[in-house]
């Protein structure tokens, strides 16, 4: 795991497993985490790691539904998972359905845990709204399109935009079941107004960005999902994108707008 300090109070950690990010966010006293990485030893070293830095973490806030986004109650096991209200509605119309698919993924990369992911306490977050930490708020948006479900937090505090699957250099745009093209579309055009009031974008996948570099992802992904909509088998895709494992989501794309 990789952790880099983006602002003396906002912390990036980054999982061996898909260059998955966890942002560790403070104000005063309290300490919030987004997100999470994957490995079991990873989420073992987290609590030290964060504590070695300052951050004691209070609570625990997944940006959607996707289980390596929601492995923070295992590093944390005592604290409620903050999540959207459509992420919550997107567990009641799909009981166990992270928790499967984290157990089928674990089985292909040969990964023991010590103990199955519980969801435990959850507390539903309304959309837009807010969430108070230490003396500042962090700005909840709504972030659907490659699932159903998708939040970003904006931390004006500290200009951090930790905006969940979306603006990844490394990692086209997905569209899982339950996700959409126009509400892929609307979740980049609310995330443009955020990125230039931000100072650093950070993923959900794959390095973080100054905002000239995420509106550039971002119109990138446009041009992507231009091509995607009108059913390109083979469209130009972007630089540091354009491999057999981005062709492979490409095509997984177009078989879920198919079905």
């Amino acid at each position: 795991m990789r952790v880099a300090a983006a602002h003396p109070d906002a912390l990036v950690l980054t999982s061996r497993l898909w260059q998955t990010n966890a942002v560790a966010l403070r104000s005063g006293a309290e300490a919030l985490l987004v997100d999470s990485p994957y490995f079991p030893d990873e989420l073992e070293a987290l609590p030290g790691v964060l504590a070695q830095a300052g951050f004691e973490i209070d609570g625990l806030v997944a940006t959607h539904g996707d289980y390596d986004h929601l492995l923070g109650r295992l590093a944390f096991p005592g604290l409620a998972l903050g999540l959207g209200e459509p992420t919550v509605e997107r567990f009641h119309r799909e009981p166990g359905a992270a928790q499967r698919e984290l157990r089928e993924q674990d089985a292909r990369l040969y990964v023991e845990r010590p103990a199955p992911l519980a969801l435990g306490q959850v507390q539903a977050l309304p959309l837009p709204g807010k969430l108070e930490l230490g003396g500042d708020e962090i700005e909840l948006h709504p972030g659907e399109g490659h699932t159903s479900d998708g939040m970003a937090l904006m931390a004006r505090f500290c200009g951090i935009l930790a905006c969940g699957d979306y603006l990844s250099s490394v990692e086209l745009p997905t569209i899982s079941p339950g996700g959409s093209l126009a509400g892929y579309r609307a979740t980049l055009a609310r995330l443009g107004r955020l990125v230039e009031e931000a100072e650093t974008i950070v993923p959900g996948h794959g390095p973080a960005h100054h905002p000239d570099e995420a509106l550039r992802l971002l119109d990138e992904d446009v041009a992507y999902l231009d091509a995607l909509e009108a059913g390109s088998e083979r469209p130009s895709l972007p630089a540091g994108r354009d491999s057999g494992e981005q062709r492979r989501l490409h095509g997984e794309n177009l078989r879920t707008l198919s079905s």
